[in-house]
């Protein structure tokens, strides 16, 4: 290879990210490849879950119900799990995930009863937009922050993001054209179809818990002492959290058990919540009012829902639907990367507004076009292109939000913000299904587009300046240590 060529290979490497994944540990890529395969398995089922609820006789006003239901069932075990993650043990979480994600797909794969759909959405993991749901992205990322230098974060998550996105759009094409090849058989009945969509989405729910198997000791939090006596209660908790002088108690070999151990008392419960501290609760504060506005956004613009507008309006066979998908998340793939150096040279924030506003611009613009020939062309072009920059937020995002509070705190905190995310969208989503019903399709996305770019332009005011707080409390430890 010539030297100019030489240079130009390593200097791609470098900004594209490719250098900092394959140096990286070995957990740091089983994260990623789980990623793959959730996501893999979300894009599969987002496709067709209103057109298996709507082929079960369901109208638009109970799949919309359905589907807000789903969300606040997986916010309130996001929020119990991941409050307790840190303390528990971040695998033990991410596998009950995984069996939730296995117990899902086999109800659907076999059930028509309506309840019990439901059911098995609110206390399993089934995602009705094809996106993150379940504990799962909090603590991956907070473990991606622990694992990774921050200066090489950026590349970390832009990376686990793009398997994110490639494994949904592999989802979405698989899903489309297997459903369609399924449906020209005489024989298959009309739910047929997608009850082994399900029955797959239980299988790639397997393939994840054996991977969550293979990661190490790494992955799990060691928590600072002074994080025991920020949550501690009196002494019961301290004989159960800080280390104690008996050297029994240190290496748990006491015989007789103490009483502060011996039975599940509220102490010990009140130990297992994480302790936020009060600059970082203000933070999150305004966090969470921006991120509800473009979470309400999501879920009134919903993939599900995309879908749905693609196949009731525009007449697009399941087959078109996962080519389109497939290609908008490719699409969303690709800009991944090219926001790492714009990330670099700008900074996360500045990178999260400028990507993300004319994605919500081209939303906004979808409804517009008349269905049929050039019309559903355009429609679909302006999907395209809303793609090109939907995702290029997600990597400066994670990176800005792992900088904005303290280490010991990024996993309750993402818990928070992904709860609070989810119960948006489930609001979102819920209002969709009644618009959709009247078929006001322009106030579901003109008006989604709306709220995204107002997310983008407060976003950039109310954080523009805002400081590393991983870098100050460094320099507060190394101050404290020089004393």
């Amino acid at each position: 290879m010539a030297p100019g060529q030489s240079a130009w290979g390593s200097w791609l490497a470098t900004e594209s990210g490719v250098v900092v994944v394959w140096t990286s540990c070995r957990d740091t890529k089983l994260l990623c490849v789980q990623r793959f395969v959730r996501l893999f398995a979300y894009g599969a089922s987002f496709l067709i879950l209103v057109h298996f609820l709507a082929s079960l006789g369901f109208s638009d006003e109970r799949i919309g119900l359905f589907m807000t239901l789903t969300l606040l069932g997986d916010t309130v075990i996001s929020f119990v799990l991941t409050a307790i993650t840190d303390r528990v043990g971040r695998r033990r979480v991410i596998a009950a995930g995984a069996l939730l994600m296995v117990m899902s797909g086999v109800v659907f794969s076999v059930s028509s009863s309506y309840w019990l759909l439901a059911l098995a959405s609110i206390f399993g993991v089934i995602s009705p937009s094809g996106n993150e749901i379940g504990p799962f992205r909090a603590i991956e990322e907070s473990i991606l922050a622990q694992l990774t230098d921050k200066k090489h974060r950026s590349d970390i998550f832009a990376w686990y993001t793009l398997f994110g996105t490639a494994g949904a759009a592999l989802g979405t094409l698989a899903s489309g054209w297997m459903v369609q090849a399924l449906q020209n058989i005489p024989t298959w009945s009309k739910t047929g179809p997608y009850r082994v969509v399900f029955l797959a989405y239980a299988v790639l729910g397997g393939i994840k818990l054996l991977l969550v198997f293979a990661l190490t000791p790494a992955v799990e939090v060691e928590l600072p002492k002074r994080d025991y006596q920020a949550v501690g209660l009196g002494q019961e908790n301290e004989a159960l959290l800080s280390d104690s002088s008996d050297p029994e108690a240190q290496t748990g070999n006491s015989a007789t058990p103490s009483k502060s151990t011996s039975k599940l008392s509220p102490g010990r419960l009140a130990s297992l919540v994480p302790h936020i501290s009060h600059q970082s609760r203000a933070i999150l504060f305004k966090l969470l009012v921006l991120f509800c506005l473009d979470s309400f956004a999501s879920g009134m613009a919903s993939p599900s829902w995309l879908t749905y507008y693609f196949t009731t309006v525009h007449s697009l066979k399941p087959g078109s639907l996962g080519t389109l998908f497939l290609v908008t998340n490719l699409l969303a793939t690709i800009s991944n990367l090219a926001a790492l150096p714009l990330a670099r040279r700008l900074g996360p924030l500045k990178t999260m507004v400028f990507t993300h506003l004319p994605s919500a611009v081209f939303l906004a613009m979808v409804p517009f076009p008349s269905a049929g020939g050039a019309g559903t062309w355009l429609a679909m072009a302006f999907l395209a292109l809303r793609a090109c920059t939907q995702s290029m937020d997600q990597a400066p995002r994670q990176a800005f939000l792992a900088a904005a509070v303290l280490p010991s705190e990024r996993t309750a905190v993402l818990g928070v913000v992904n709860t609070v995310k989810t119960l948006a969208q489930a609001s979102g989503i819920g209002s969709a299904g009644y618009f959709a019903g009247k078929n006001l399709w322009i106030v579901v996305m003109t008006g989604a587009g709306a709220m995204k770019a107002a997310y983008d332009l407060l976003m950039l005011w109310m954080f523009l300046g805002l400081r590393d707080r991983e870098e100050d409390g460094e320099a507060a430890e190394e101050a404290e240590a020089s004393r």
